[in-house]
């Protein structure tokens, strides 16, 4: 991390998305524009508060399974937002405590709070880099990633709750096909990502908040997320609703609660 980086301000004019998920998980580390933004939104939709926390919980199972069932020890975590404990390296090296994890975010706040994120253990690495999934090269070429992950082993490559903020016209699918063509056979992708299919009115609402609060979000279908795993073998039960992907306990929420489609693709 530069001085650069740390130098970029922060700005507090417009909602951000990763402040106002932080409002949605009931955290501290955002500001009256985020909460106003994030507050409209869960007038239209009150489950996105349900939501985010499903979320977050599926991405503590699927880190627990790529690490006890299919040997996984790093990870590429891609639009890490604020961090809330337990984050992915805490999630990974409770289950393999020589874990590595290099996170990236665009957020300048973020890089405020990056140090909760490096506390690995001693067998194990992380890092941050301030990148931006737009631009795959600069992210896959930082020094960083590389000072902690071994691309010739498996490595997975965590995308939650993020390729709903990149269009079409960003070509999502090249990005995430960019991303894992450089990793070996073995390696994993766990995405979620939100969809209008069970509430098509309420989430075109949302959408118009987010847009016009200057963040640009296209919400998919499960076909459309489907297509994220193509060429990859997708782990049972393949993509489903966020609270329906290997829960520890009966499902309470309604699928339209959660509105989440989620699923881990194994590279072959």
């Amino acid at each position: 991390m530069t001085n650069s980086h740390a130098a970029r301000e922060i700005d507090t004019s417009r909602p951000h998305s990763a402040r106002m998920y932080d409002y949605y998980l009931g955290g501290k580390d955002h500001f009256d524009v985020d909460k106003q933004a994030a507050e409209t939104v869960a007038a239209v939709y009150p489950g996105i508060f349900t939501c985010a926390r499903e979320n977050r919980a599926f991405m503590h199972r699927a880190t627990r399974v790529l690490a006890r069932e299919h040997g996984i020890r790093q990870w590429l975590d891609i639009g890490t937002g604020i961090p809330t404990e337990p984050n992915l390296h805490q999630v990974a090296q409770s289950v393999v405590p020589d874990a590595r994890v290099v996170y990236a975010d665009n957020d300048p706040l973020v890089l405020r709070y990056a140090e909760r994120l490096m506390r690995s253990t001693p067998q194990g690495r992380t890092t941050y880099i301030e990148a931006d999934v737009n631009n795959a090269g600069a992210l896959l070429n930082a020094p960083e990633l590389a000072q902690v992950l071994d691309t010739d082993r498996p490595v997975a490559l965590s995308l939650n709750a993020l390729m709903h903020f990149v269009t079409d016209a960003q070509d999502p699918y090249g990005i995430v096909s960019r991303l894992l063509e450089v990793l070996p056979s073995g390696s994993a992708l766990a995405l979620s990502h939100c969809t209008p299919d069970f509430d098509p009115s309420t989430w075109q609402k949302v959408t118009d908040i987010y847009t016009n609060a200057g963040t640009p979000v296209q919400f998919r279908s499960q076909a459309e997320v489907a297509r994220f795993f193509e060429g990859l073998e997708l782990l049972d039960p393949g993509v489903t609703v966020g609270h329906r992907w290997r829960p520890d306990e009966e499902p309470t929420a309604s699928d339209a609660e959660v509105s989440l489609w989620t699923a881990v693709g194994i590279k072959p």
